[in-house]
């Protein structure tokens, strides 16, 4: 299962994140997004855990719990949408012509 994790500390990494889920279970991936402007943390990051018992029990502990001084926003993840735009937010490019 694919768990979003929101709320998080700039100053959580990779480690933090999976330590805090390990104790639930096996996780196969935590990653901290970072932007790739800055190199900073966006807040928010992923976990993912095989064992959707795990995952569920995990998110259910998490959800509201504390790590490095922030309360912590734990849900299943959503499949990402497409946004559209294309750049243009929404409008068409000029015609040439």
């Amino acid at each position: 299962m694919n768990i979003y994790v929101g709320n998080l500390s700039y100053q959580v990494n990779n480690d933090d994140l999976r330590q805090a889920f390990e104790r639930f279970g096996e996780v196969s991936l935590a990653n901290v997004v970072m932007d790739k402007i800055t190199g900073r943390s966006k807040g928010f990051g992923f976990v993912e855990m095989p064992d959707k018992t795990a995952a569920g029990e995990a998110i259910k502990q998490l959800d509201g719990a504390e790590l490095k001084g922030r309360t912590l926003r734990v849900n299943e993840a959503r499949p990402r949408t497409d946004q559209g735009g294309g750049g243009f937010q929404g409008r068409r490019p000029p015609r040439n012509g």
